[in-house]
């Protein structure tokens, strides 16, 4: 059931206490007993209890006082409240103080057993709560996905409930948000842990290859199948599959994905042999599925299939509280990684990072911490060791000619010249600046530069 649990009843009439002991010993419960408040509250003091049976009228130490005092203590504690002196004034008090529930005298053992047994279980399930808050934020550790802003704890409580669950995800956010991060999190919680989670990139894969791709192909089954493959719903079975930017995949697939959906079971490319297949599937998105249905894009029947529970990131710049423990956690582990030994970001710096936008989200940040723990030659993270992300906006540079010049145009001819180094070509030129193509594209049409003529 719940478990055996220890619970104490503070009641100053005898029969009361060992009928109440006797009720819920039946449980498998260890029950102790106090005659009055002042005994019940020094054995609280010297030993941890699961639940509290207390009677709100005692001579000496008034019941609703021992109840404000065990809140005191410990405001998560769980109290039931017990009289023969029934009045809807002193249940709506007690309630109001933090009682649990009240049971008005006299009551059947079964009444009685029945409300302890739902608070016992709602104590499990708080305890359970906390444990996984705390593993989630282990296994998220480095990342520090989940901030204090509203926005993230909500996302936290999403993750946390869904995760138990076998219920089709749709992670919503614009790239560098986490929404890997999140899908392994949730994979993480689940009853399938202890199975693969298996990433289907569909922003990478060849069209004419994703149904090789995910279901698997058999041995000259088209040209260069040269050998038996096993598809990306094999490999994940009885896990997790994982499909990274699903708005990108062609009507076609859609179809047949969705089918699997539905018969959960699949054929290799090339067989007629069904196979069945358990997976839970995580989709992830960085477009407006809605409006690619309306557009006709995407499907509607499959888009319903998909966001089962909708799980929407916040762009970093919605949850600019966030940045200063992003950042403060990226320097600890750029600190370990690169060997270096800088204590903190200034406030200058600091305050140049949550101003800026981040078109890059979360993935941005981290590169640009990454890049000041590699250029900064002191012990601190100043403006100027941000300048290559246009951040340090309250610092200058000068030109050869003593002119001053601001560092977003300094970073402005950093873009040019490396773009020009490798003649346009955004993959090479994105990796040298430490930011993704799609943070590049960004820049590239904020400072107006054009692709074609650097190459």
């Amino acid at each position: 059931m719940y478990g055996q649990a220890n619970i104490l009843v503070i009641d100053d009439d005898e029969a009361m206490r060992d009928s109440c002991k006797q009720a819920l010993s039946r449980d498998g419960n260890r029950v102790e007993v106090a005659k009055d408040g002042l005994i019940g509250l020094d054995m609280l003091k010297k030993e941890a209890f699961d639940l509290v049976i207390l009677d709100l009228k005692m001579p000496g130490l008034d019941g609703m006082d021992v109840l404000n005092a065990i809140k005191k203590d410990d405001p998560e504690s769980i109290v039931i409240v017990i009289t023969g002196y029934a009045t809807i004034e002193s249940a709506v008090e007690a309630m109001k103080r933090g009682a649990y529930d009240f049971v008005p005298k006299p009551f059947e053992p079964d009444s009685l057993r029945m409300i302890v047994k739902r608070a016992l279980e709602k104590r499990k399930l708080a305890l359970e709560n906390v444990l996984l808050k705390d593993e989630l934020m282990e296994h998220l550790g480095s990342k520090a996905i989940i901030g204090q802003s509203k926005s993230m704890k909500k996302v936290e409580d999403l993750v946390l409930k869904v995760s138990p669950t076998d219920s089709t995800v749709l992670i919503l956010g614009e790239s560098g948000t986490g929404k890997e991060l999140i899908a392994r999190a949730i994979h993480y919680h689940s009853s399938r842990k202890d199975k693969p989670f298996v990433v289907v990139d569909c922003g990478s894969l060849v069209e004419n290859l994703f149904e090789s791709e995910l279901f698997g192909h058999i041995k000259g089954s088209f040209t260069g199948a040269t050998e038996t493959k096993y598809g990306r719903f094999e490999l994940a079975n009885g896990g997790t599959l994982f499909f990274d930017e699903i708005g990108n995949i062609g009507m076609n697939i859609q179809t047949k994905l969705l089918r699997v959906l539905q018969e959960r079971e699949i054929m290799k490319v090339g067989s007629s042999q069904v196979i069945k297949v358990d997976v839970r599937l995580i989709a992830a998105t960085n477009k407006d599925l809605q409006k690619e249905v309306k557009d006709g894009i995407f499907r509607e029947d499959l888009f319903y299939r998909l966001s089962v529970v909708p799980i929407a990131l916040p762009p970093l710049r919605e949850r600019r509280e966030d940045i200063p423990l992003l950042a403060n956690e990226f320097l600890k582990i750029y600190n370990n990684k690169r060997k270096k030994n800088i204590r903190a970001i200034t406030n200058r710096a600091m305050n140049a990072l949550v101003e800026y936008d981040w078109p890059g989200n979360v993935r941005e940040l981290e590169n640009a911490i990454e890049r000041a723990v590699v250029l900064s030659e002191g012990d601190l993270i100043e403006p100027e060791d941000l300048f290559y992300y246009g951040l340090a906006v309250d610092s200058t540079s000068k030109t050869k000619t003593g002119e001053t010049l601001l560092l977003i145009d300094v970073e402005r001819e950093h873009i040019i010249k490396t773009f020009k180094r490798f003649n346009g070509q955004i993959s090479r030129a994105a990796e040298a600046l430490g930011i993704d193509r799609k943070t590049l594209r960004f820049k590239l049409k904020k400072y107006g530069i054009s692709q074609d003529s650097m190459g």
